[in-house]
């Protein structure tokens, strides 16, 4: 099934030509089933890089899929045309009103800064409030995972000694949970991030479950027990150059920068990287939005619940674990 997108979005036509199952607005308009609304917050300052990235996971799912694409009001990027946004995102106070089946918050490069000082947080903060009340279940990316986190939980995060940059082996520590249903033993996740999520505290929180481990990059993948709340800690969405642009850009600048490991083949950065999360990338999309929404959201929308009150207040906030680097 589709996924439905504006008809101009640049992205469009580069699915379309990827094969993947796009649906403009006028032909979805001719059909007379409820599709799923889904809100995309894209943090990331490539924005109409990372809209492909996760439209081709949505859109390589059988269900039919309506987008809605939201920015901060409290940031604007500089990194995408202003006619791009007008065009396609519509800000909070646009979007407060409405009501999603599901939602994704992208990471952000603010991972080094404490959460109090990002332009937007008082901004996200209410957003991820308004989740809460306004969407059935939400997945939250990398620096989004580390933000929503903090803001649910108290769980803080903290820097590593160096960046954890590559793709890394992650082993399933839950195969009873949906979100890895069909997943293998070891599959892998690109990771590029400063910092990491205290993770005694994260297995002290009894609303938690811990679903994927890496023993070099840490917890991967974790859900709260009802499955209203998805985090995942890297990027399964990303190209199969992506950590590549990153390296290199980074060289470019004269940054002190190691090559991503388990990425390229040989660990010979003029060898084109191999890709080996795109599988389990899709399955994971897959599962979260056919168990954790499509099976579970209201047809009527309007019936849906909050998210009951959750915390942590009675986790020890303990030494972080230890990361093989």
């Amino acid at each position: 099934m589709p996924v439905k997108i504006p008809d101009a979005l640049p992205a469009t036509r580069i699915l379309t030509q990827e094969n993947i199952f796009v649906m403009t607005e006028r032909r979805s308009a001719s059909q007379d089933i409820r599709p799923l609304k889904i809100a995309i917050l894209n943090l990331m300052p490539t924005k109409e890089a990372t809209e492909t990235q996760l439209l081709r996971l949505i859109g390589n799912t059988p269900l039919q899929v309506e987008i809605t694409l939201l920015r901060t009001a409290s940031y604007a990027s500089t990194n995408t045309a202003q006619s791009h946004l007008d065009a396609f995102y519509k800000t909070f106070d646009q979007a407060r009103r409405e009501l999603y089946d599901g939602f994704i918050v992208t990471g952000a490069p603010v991972e080094l800064m404490d959460f109090q000082d990002v332009r937007y947080w008082d901004e996200l903060r209410a957003i991820m409030d308004w989740a809460d009340r306004n969407v059935y279940s939400a997945l939250y990316i990398c620096w989004a995972a580390q933000a929503a986190l903090f803001h649910y939980y108290g769980i803080d995060k903290m820097e590593l000694p160096r960046k954890m940059f590559g793709v890394f082996e992650h082993r399933v520590r839950d195969r009873n949970n949906p979100l890895t249903r069909g997943f293998d033993d070891a599959y892998y996740i690109p990771v590029s991030r400063h910092t990491a999520i205290n993770e005694a505290a994260l297995y002290a929180c009894p609303d938690l479950n811990v679903l994927a481990v890496s023993e070099e990059s840490g917890v991967g993948l974790v859900s709260s027990r009802d499955g209203r709340r998805v985090f995942a800690t890297g990027h399964s969405e990303y190209d199969a150059d992506t950590l590549d642009k990153e390296y290199r850009r980074d060289l470019a600048k004269g940054l002190r920068i190691e090559k991503p490991r388990h990425y390229y083949p040989a660990d010979d950065d003029t060898m084109p990287p191999m890709v080996r999360w795109r599988s389990h990338a899709s399955l994971l999309f897959q599962n979260w939005l056919n168990y954790f929404v499509y099976q579970e959201t209201p047809f009527d929308l309007e019936t849906m619940k909050p998210v009951p009150p959750s915390g942590c207040a009675d986790a020890e906030r303990g030494e972080a674990w230890s990361y093989a680097i």
